[in-house]
């Protein structure tokens, strides 16, 4: 799979900002078949950094209301936490 789909976009949160500054770890959606091997190796390409360890969660869509008061169910997505080797850093602007 090509790191641009692998790779959906940097997940900016309070929690998200906090890991990236202490701990050098950054948030990412990505595709739902993505593995970890193939994260990482996406990760390494598009910002040219060295990826120590990557965890993945799948969050379940929630259940919603819409303004006519019918059900549905907001997307499933993959989440994944990329540690990045002591020093190297990525631009968030």
């Amino acid at each position: 799979m090509h790191p641009v789909k692998i790779l959906k976009h940097l997940r900016l949160s309070e929690k998200s900002s906090k890991l990236s500054a202490e701990l050098g770890q950054y948030t990412f959606e990505v595709d739902i078949k993505a593995e970890k091997g193939q994260i990482a190796h996406a990760v390494e390409e598009t910002f040219k950094v060295t990826v120590r360890r990557v965890n993945t969660m799948i969050i379940r869509g929630k259940n919603k209301r819409g303004r006519s008061g019918l059900p549905g169910v907001t997307s499933d997505y993959k989440k994944a936490i990329v540690t990045l080797k002591a020093g190297d850093k990525i631009e968030l602007v």
